[in-house]
């Protein structure tokens, strides 16, 4: 339907012009006052020659012109390249050089040699001056949308490199996957450089719902006024800011049992007490939790409410994704728990590449698949079970172990305060895992005992 969440915002101002898009803490926008909002800012972009093809990095915000100033630029066939909040200004500097970008927007004034540099209120100054503005075509889905720069898990900074396309599939594994309504009101706190809270940006853009941006989870006052006066009815959430929000809130959470349809989390699993909290503070309200990377999105995605609750269980996977277990050499096997494999996707939602780096595409991308590093299977099912990283799981001569199951296992036996863990090499088996363990205050270590359990 839309080649572009840009083109989704400018047709929902068209049909629901006056219906609330977006909000920050000190103010409101609804579709067509965002849409001449992101048509002024492109004006300006233009008059400083952006065009076609050209990256510009804007320093982040939770703030509606910080989003517009983004969708700006996808009106411009422009890249979007995001900086975290309060990036120092020669980190800022530097990524502007990574990304070969010209222009550069910034909270506070930021010198960049060879580089037109303004702050996001210099930049305003301007495009509420602009009083026309041009006729514009929105990009096509195979353009360039944004570079997300991401240091990963090997310490290399690597940009990740998306098109239109890869944002509306983004956005429709998210609203397939919590059965988004066109009246839904999402509160999200998670920082907008990332790709987490910007996908989820995208999915209500997409849909034509609102979003409702806050500056900090710790604003409790805040928090209680968006959910009161806005009619915030979701909320994305990364569970660290959950955790956050539970311990403030002191069960607060509860007086909107009936308001609140579903809090959805990603980036990092849910801690289990947290989980029995919201169960216990919002028993009908829909929890669910996202798996994915920068490089595919949220391609997992598990409903924790009517899902058995499986021991390492991710999910299933989301609307536009293709789940594939591959064996060391990439070829495709037939998964179970005694046969795992490498955890991949392949769908319209994958990246494009790595930011002029052939050589790390190549090790993650081929023929529209992305290849992880994480070890999985697929159960009878069709869930996902999640080991662990490769690298980290145990191979026990060619049995793959995950030293958190281990450690998850043993925690259940009554006296064992806490465990980890590792392998140690095996003239037989090549590795096998060892256990440390430390006993409750009380308790007499018994090694056979603890092996039987096991």
């Amino acid at each position: 339907m839309y080649r572009s969440i840009v083109e989704a915002v400018f047709d929902h101002a068209k049909t629901t012009p006056d219906k609330l898009c977006l909000a920050d803490d000190t103010s409101r926008v609804t579709y067509r006052e965002y849409a001449e909002k992101i048509g002024k800012a492109a004006a300006v972009f233009a008059d400083l020659g952006v065009k076609d093809g050209d990256t510009v990095v804007l320093e982040a915000n939770q703030t509606v012109d910080y989003l517009a100033l983004e969708l700006a630029l996808h009106l411009l066939r422009a890249v979007f390249v995001p900086a975290e909040k309060s990036t120092a200004p020669e980190k800022i500097a530097a990524l502007a050089v990574s990304a070969e970008a010209d222009v550069i927007v910034t909270n506070k004034p930021v010198e960049a040699e060879g580089k037109t540099s303004l702050t996001v209120s210099e930049f305003y100054e301007k495009a509420n001056a602009v009083t026309e503005t041009p006729d514009f075509s929105f990009p096509d889905a195979d353009t360039v949308s944004e570079i997300l720069f991401s240091t990963g898990t090997t310490g290399k900074e690597k940009g990740i490199v998306l098109t239109h396309g890869n944002d509306i599939a983004l956005a429709e594994n998210v609203v397939y996957g919590v059965e988004m309504k066109p009246d839904n009101v999402e509160m999200i706190p998670s920082p907008m450089n990332h790709s987490h809270g910007l996908r989820r940006y995208y999915a209500n853009m997409w849909l034509g719902a609102t979003v409702v941006l806050l500056g900090s989870v710790l604003d409790m006052n805040r928090f209680f006024k968006n959910l009161d006066e806005l009619g915030v009815n979701s909320m994305d959430l990364v569970p660290s800011a959950l955790s956050v929000i539970l311990r403030l809130s002191k069960g607060k959470l509860a007086e909107y049992r009936d308001r609140l349809r579903y809090i959805q989390l990603g980036s990092a699993p849910i801690n289990k007490a947290d989980k029995e909290t919201v169960r216990e503070l919002l028993p009908d309200t829909m929890l669910y939790n996202f798996y994915g990377s920068t490089e595919s999105g949220c391609i997992i995605i598990y409903e924790f409410n009517h899902t058995a609750n499986k021991e390492n269980c991710i999910g299933h996977p989301a609307h536009n994704c293709e789940l594939i277990i591959v064996d060391d050499d990439r070829n495709p096997i037939k998964s179970d728990a005694e046969h795992t494999g490498l955890l991949s996707s392949k769908g319209p939602m994958n990246m494009k590449g790595y930011f002029k780096d052939e050589e790390e595409t190549a090790k993650a991308l081929k023929g529209g698949v992305v290849y992880s590093n994480d070890i999985a299977y697929i159960d009878e099912d069709g869930d996902v079970i999640l080991l662990g990283r490769k690298g980290d799981v145990i191979n026990i001569g060619g049995k793959k172990v995950s030293p958190d199951e281990i450690e998850n296992t043993a925690k259940k036996m009554e006296g064992i305060d806490d465990c980890a863990c590792i392998p140690v090499p095996d003239e037989m088996k090549g590795s096998v895992p060892k256990l440390f363990v430390k006993m409750k205050r009380g308790t007499e270590f018994d090694q056979v005992k603890i092996t039987e359990f096991l």
